[in-house]
């Protein structure tokens, strides 16, 4: 079983040993493994005990680390036992107590069950589907178990139901601190008296349950500066974040994974990092504990009160080294002092209700290697601030215009976010960030060019400059690119090295007005999705990439569909409602054995539907609405798996061939606002 402190573990091992001791030979609980075996000779003494309870022997004595006796051991072999360890925290206490994965040292049938808060040392023992997670109770449990204590019954007293919240908030499902929180109002004679008693049993409990959490905090051999940055800053946070996160400060993920194991946090199905409110007050209570009298001399600030202390009367220092806060929480400040904190790798400014412009100087330390502001107000980064060490520079939402007014070296920087940074003209030359891998642009209205300089980054895998609506050029791209988004720009023409890339799998360049070709070269692109909705300008292209599925040329200016579409044999839909210049398809259309739908609508131009010169089985979508078709070819027999045919508002549609009797599957028939049609039959 595992699970972290307070969590009941020992009451349900305990339960399970109660009831089903009978059915074995000999049974022993073995209670508080870890603190016996920090005695000194603590695990052969518990050794001992257990020995002398299974086999009914006050007398035996063994003092070396394996069991010499023969008869000792046969004895054993032969005995279905029941054992549980409870509060394990060591492979060696489950190797010299239960024999590890020796299970021949015990009897047939016999069972060892172990508690622990660390989920490896089960891990090295027994298979995954083997180990119990013991969990929180749910919201509606914990409810009842804090009733069950409070009142001696589990029957909700309507009065109390919001103290029930709260305490149930507060404890967060844990039963032990239910229990000890419930049992204080047991004597209260009133609601007040309880409130009373329950805000001192908190700051009880707080300091109790703490000391036995410290214990899990104080055994990381890794993980504790992540632990205490969890603690601090993340009440809830996804996996990805906080991993980025301590990735750019350089601490290793696994230290994440580490927590996970000890029971200090939980990762749910969605990968949502989790604290409990008892284990964050303790990593909170250990950064308080650095200087209680000057929060400018603890490691992390994360209150407002001790931010806008430390940053008004600038009383920061080398021992800060990550600060998060909202400045709409912070009163009004001149000056925002951060370059005294020389050690400083972590800031992180939230200005996302954009209402605090009042004139703020700003110096940064040369220390930093994450920085996230957002809606930061100055128009340029400090200029003495070296950004030498920045691993992620997110700025979304910023008034910056250039980020330098010189070039700066950003050799180890991986991420740049400053997008919708309306006023931003210019990104640096980030051609020395060789490291770099995500440029997110998107929404910068002024921004006007890119760097050709941008190929050389050949780690960058994500650029997103979707809505950068001045921007009209593009240079060469790198090829290790696999997100493009470059929707909404203004761009008149792709780069080869776009539609040469095989390693792009996201690629956005819908509602560019302006572009009007693409590459003429072979395209290497593997998208299974491409949509071009909105350029209305794009009149032809020559090739498209092999694997597509889905094709969106809605609004757009194509005249003609190349020959070459009949190579794409994976379509199953091509969109090209209100593209108002096309007038044909080519036969060739029938070719496309996988595609599924067909969207006409709106081509106003549209006149004559293609024969179709073999059977298409799969297609069951056809829409001509609002096309200028004036019949349809009685070869239209052969798509033979339309469900759907469209024809609304066909204005010239004059006949419809007999051989429409064939369509077999066809279910829905729509001829509305066709004017001219007499006739729904016709010798076609």
């Amino acid at each position: 079983m595992w699970g972290m402190v307070g969590i009941g573990k020992t009451t349900l091992a305990d339960a399970i040993f109660h009831r089903l001791f009978s059915k074995f030979e000999a049974c022993c609980f073995l209670a508080n493994v870890r603190v016996e075996s920090e005695e000194k000779d603590g695990l052969i003494h518990l050794r001992n005990k257990l020995l002398r309870k299974l086999l009914d022997d006050k007398n035996l004595d063994i003092d070396t680390p394996s069991i010499g006796s023969t008869f000792v051991r046969e004895r054993l072999s032969r005995m279905k036992v029941l054992i549980v360890l409870d509060d394990v925290n060591d492979s060696s206490q489950i190797e010299l107590l239960a024999g590890g994965r020796d299970h021949a040292r015990y009897g047939p049938g016999s069972r060892i069950i172990v508690t622990t808060r660390d989920w490896s040392l089960l891990k090295q023992i027994v298979k995954e589907d083997k180990i119990y997670w013991v969990q929180a109770l749910k919201r509606d449990e914990a409810l009842q178990l804090f009733h069950l204590n409070a009142f001696k019954y589990n029957t909700r007293i309507t009065d109390y139901t919001e103290l029930g919240e709260k305490v149930v908030d507060y404890a967060g499902g844990i039963p032990l601190a239910l229990k000890i929180l419930g049992s204080s109002i047991l004597c209260c004679e009133s609601k007040e008296d309880c409130l009373d008693e329950i805000i001192t049993m908190k700051e009880f409990l707080r300091k109790n349950i703490q000391k036995v959490l410290k214990i899990s905090y104080n055994g990381l051999k890794n993980g504790k500066e992540i632990f205490l940055d969890i603690a601090c800053f993340y009440e809830v946070e996804t996996m990805y974040i906080v991993k980025r996160m301590s990735d750019a400060c350089g601490f290793r993920a696994a230290g994440i994974r580490v927590l996970s194991d000890k029971s200090l946090i939980s990762i749910s199905e969605s990968m949502l990092i989790e604290m409990p409110v008892l284990v964050q007050e303790m990593g909170r209570e250990i950064v308080h504990e650095e200087c209680i009298e000057e929060p400018g001399k603890r490691s992390r600030l994360f209150s407002a009160d001790d931010i806008y202390h430390v940053l008004k009367n600038n009383t920061g220092t080398g021992a800060v080294q990550c600060i998060f806060f909202n400045m709409s929480e912070i009163g009004q400040l001149n000056r925002a002092d951060f370059k005294k904190m020389f050690n400083l790798r972590l800031l992180n400014v939230d200005n996302s209700s954009f209402g605090n412009y009042w004139e703020l100087n700003v110096s940064l330390p040369n220390s930093l290697r994450y920085l996230s502001w957002v809606g930061y107000q100055l128009k340029s980064l400090p200029s003495e601030f070296s950004p030498e060490n920045l691993v992620e520079l997110r700025i979304p939402y910023s008034n910056v215009k250039q980020l330098w007014n010189e070039g700066q070296k950003l050799g180890n920087l991986k991420v740049m976010d400053l997008s919708y940074s309306i006023y931003l003209t210019e990104v640096p030359d980030l051609s020395q960030s060789l490291k770099i891998e995500h440029i997110n642009l998107m929404g910068c209205t002024s921004l006007v060019e890119i760097h050709l300089r941008i190929r050389q980054l050949n780690k960058l895998t994500v650029l997103n400059m979707g809505y950068c609506s001045k921007l009209r050029n593009l240079p060469e791209m790198p090829g290790n690119l696999e997100y493009l988004d470059l929707s909404s720009t203004a761009i008149e023409e792709l780069p080869s090295s776009v539609w040469f890339n095989a390693n792009i799998s996201t690629f956005d360049i819908q509602w560019c007005k302006d572009l009007k070709n693409l590459p003429s070269c072979g395209c290497k692109l593997k998208l299974c999705n491409l949509s071009f909705w909105g350029c209305s300008s794009l009149g032809k292209f020559s090739e498209l990439p092999r694997n597509l599925t889905e094709l969106q040329l809605t609004e757009t200016a194509i005249k003609v569909l190349p020959l070459s579409i009949e190579h794409l044999s994976h379509l199953k839909k091509i969109e090209l409602e209100s593209c108002k210049r096309l007038a044909s398809l080519p036969t060739s259309i029938c070719k496309l054995n996988s595609l599924e739908r067909l969207n006409l609508a709106g081509c106003l131009k549209f006149q004559c539907f293609p024969e179709i010169l073999a059977p298409m089985e799969h297609l069951n979508f056809l829409s001509l609405s609002e096309t200028a078709v004036k019949k349809l070819p009685s070869s239209i027999e052969n798509l033979i798996g339309l469900q759907t045919l469209q024809l609304y508002r066909c204005k010239n549609l004059k006949s419809v061939p007999n051989s429409i009797y064939n369509l077999n599957s066809l279910q829905t028939l729509t001829f509305g606002g066709c004017l001219k049609l007499k006739s729904y039959l016709s010798s076609g």
